[in-house]
Order: C-alpha cells, then structure tokens, then sequence
C-alpha cells in the first residue's frame, strides 16, 4: 500500500513542480523536466536490478522493480512533447541517453579499483552494479528506439486531432484527445521497450516469453495509471 503512496506523491509533485516553473520560469522549463526525465531513467537503471512480485490481487507475477519508474520515463518525455514540441523532445532523449552513457562508464571505472581491505560490502556492490555489457546494450537499444518512437507518435497524433481537440467543448480533464496521444504514445514506448530489452537482454540464456510478458502488463497497467497526471498537467498549463 505504502509503494503506491510514494508513487502518486511522487509523480504529483514532480507534475506541480513541472507546471510551476514553465509557467513562472518559463527560460528555465526545459532544463527541469530534462533533468527529471534524468533522474527517473538512472534510477530505473538501479532498481532494474532488482526483481519483484506484481501482485494483481488475482494473479501474481515476477518483473524488474523498475516498471514502478519507468513509465514516469514516458510520461516526462510526453510533458517536454507538448510544450516544446518533438524536435526539442528528442534533444532531450539524447542528452538522457549521454548521461546514462556517463553512468555506466563511472560504474565500469570504480569497479577497476581496489576496494579497501576494510569494505565487507564488495560481492554486494559487484552484485548490484555489475551489469554485463548484453544487459546494458538491451538497455541501451530499446531506450532509443523507444523513447524517440514515443515522441513522434505523441507528435502526430497531436497533429493529427489538433482542431478536434480546440473544439472540444467540455473540460480539459475529459477531453478524449489528451487521453488518446498520452495513452497510445505510452503503450507504443512501453510494449516495444519490453520486447526489445528482453530479446536482446534473455534470448537464449532464459525464457523469453514469462519475461516479456511480466514486463508487458506492469509496464502498460501502471503507464495508464499515470495518463491521469498528463492531462492535470495540460489543465494546469491551460490556466
């Protein structure tokens, strides 16, 4: 229960957060849903090593602690979208992908050193950051397809339905063309991302398909859950 409490309190104050700098800082947006957009993909790098249960209530099944983040990773990329466009998004995406290309090579330069005669904790450090080169290529591979495939999705169908979307005479909050490119952009990112990291990441050395398929429903059940904080986000940018 505590998980999903941090989860909503933490996506709600990164979306106020969000909207307050755009709106009064506006030189400065960029910048801090960037480097949110950061934050959420170094971290999705660390949890990823860690394997959980998915408990539906009725059904229960094993996936990377990461599908609670990685989506937020969707989300943001949609954010940059709508106010800065997609051109702008996938400069973001890139210099996303930079840093986390700095991250792993950090890791790969301290693991080179001599721990300390002292430090108990080397197996479990090893254990934890030791990703092989295969994971961090799958890593690598499905966040750049992905990622710049989401942001031309959400580009187009924002194009495709602007006018009905000007039209729409009730509130933003219902409005079904905010929900459409949120949502369509999402599944996209997250159903292809789940399929490409774990072909190129288990093909052959473990069974493919329980794998996808875990990924596959955390992933896209907790991406939905989080479309309702994209369209707040839209409501309050409109005031």
């Amino acid at each position: 229960m505590f998980v999903w409490l941090y989860w909503i309190i933490t996506l709600t104050i990164a979306t106020y957060a969000s909207v307050y700098v755009i709106k009064k800082m506006p030189e400065n947006g960029f910048t801090v849903l960037t480097a949110f957009y950061v934050v959420y993909l170094a971290a999705s790098q660390v949890l990823a090593t860690r394997i959980i249960v998915f408990d539906l209530g009725f059904y229960s099944f094993y996936a990377p602690a990461a599908v609670f983040i990685y989506p937020f990773i969707a989300q943001v990329v949609d954010m940059i979208n709508e106010v800065y466009g997609e051109r702008r998004t996938h400069i973001s995406i890139f210099i996303a992908f930079a840093t986390q290309v700095l991250f792993v090579l950090f890791i790969g330069m301290v693991s080179n050193l001599s721990p300390a005669p002292f430090f108990e904790l080397e197996d479990a450090w090893k254990s934890l950051f030791g990703l092989s080169i295969r994971i961090t290529i799958a890593s690598w591979v499905s966040f750049m397809v992905c990622s710049n495939l989401d942001a031309w999705v959400f580009a187009a169908l924002k194009k495709r339905f602007f006018e009905k979307e000007k039209n729409f005479k009730h509130d933003t909050l219902i409005n079904p063309y905010i929900w459409l490119r949120s949502s369509a952009s999402d599944i996209v990112n997250l159903t292809l991302d789940s399929l490409i990291f774990v072909f190129i990441a288990f093909y052959g050395v473990m069974p493919v398909l329980p794998l996808f398929i875990g990924q596959l429903i955390s992933k896209n059940i907790i991406g939905f859950l989080d479309n309702p904080w994209f369209v707040l986000y839209k409501k309050m940018l409109e005031k």
